[in-house]
């Protein structure tokens, strides 16, 4: 079990409201969250004395909430020592920088981004990934160390308070070379993993711009409005430009990578309890800056 505490001075506006509507107002604590806080004694003080939800405060009061993590054991990951490319540390939140070819999860019990976050952090602890990225993908996520912090980015997602892009080597040259894809995505009959655009979809929205030109590929930036699954994927192979090494999207055999060649590039977000603006690039990786020189004859 891991928590986070934390404390707010009650402001004058919220004299007389109770805990909870405070909580909520002042700290957003979701609904869920709340409910489990009136279970759990002493997780809510009030100028250091046990509170209950419903009591309630004056201005001036000190109003302290502990955030427990409990996590059951069939839950947990199975721990493993990998190294971590962290970006970003504090006492609420990591940047990491994924490789490509591991598994956020996995259910068949191997190496994975969860387990290795386990092991950094100690087994007790737990992490919540905000944004998520598939085996092939490479790149920046961000993963919270509490449910409440996780919330709060969360609900950020595809706002401006938390924005997200993305480079890729596509077939081809879209037309035109900058744009926006708006073309709903829903699930392809017969293959539970794979998706595709339909009438019936889900809505999804992707902003594109090509920023070189080879001979045979193009270098994007991509930016996901929505947060559809493989959205980056589906919106390029229907624009008749599947990435590099993306064979499940249209990607012909014998590709010069043997993943995806989608790599998360920047992050830009608020942190959800100081407020910070924190802003993040990794550049691309080996296997698809490599291509790049190559085309360019570049050592």
């Amino acid at each position: 079990m891991s928590g986070r505490e934390l404390s707010l001075t009650v402001p004058p506006e919220r004299d007389g409201q109770t805990v909870e509507r405070v909580l909520r107002g002042e700290l957003g604590l979701s609904k869920s969250l709340l409910g489990h806080l009136k279970w759990t004694p002493g997780a809510v003080r009030v100028n250091g004395a046990a509170a209950r939800c419903g009591e309630s405060v004056r201005a001036g009061d000190v109003l302290t909430v502990l955030l427990e993590e409990r996590r059951r054991p069939s839950e947990a990951p199975a721990l493993c020592e990998l190294p971590l490319d962290i970006v970003y540390e504090d006492a609420d939140l990591l940047v990491l920088n994924k490789p490509a070819g591991l598994p956020m999860h996995d259910r068949g019990g191997g190496p994975t981004l969860a387990g290795a976050l386990r092991y950094h952090l100690g087994e007790d602890c737990s992490a919540h990934f905000v944004n998520r990225l598939d085996r092939g993908t490479s790149g920046l996520l961000i993963a919270a160390k509490s449910g409440y912090v996780h919330d709060r980015l969360r609900r950020a997602l595809h706002t401006s308070a938390l924005e997200r892009e993305y480079r890729a080597l596509c077939h081809g040259m879209p037309e035109p070379p900058e744009g926006t894809v708006t073309l709903p995505i829903g699930p392809a009959e017969g293959r539970f993993y794979m998706r595709r655009v339909r009438p019936d979809g889900q809505s999804a929205r992707t902003e594109y711009a090509v920023l070189e030109r080879r001979a045979d590929f193009c270098l994007l930036r991509l930016k996901p409005v929505t947060g559809r699954t493989h959205q980056l994927r589906v919106h390029m192979s229907a624009l008749g430009c599947p990435l590099l090494g993306d064979m499940l999207y249209g990607a012909p055999e014998g590709d010069p990578i043997a993943r995806p060649a989608l790599h998360s590039y920047s992050l830009r977000f608020l942190h959800p309890l100081t407020g910070e603006a924190l802003s993040f690039i990794v550049p691309l990786p080996e296997d698809v800056a490599r291509l790049l020189r190559r085309e360019t004859g570049s050592a």
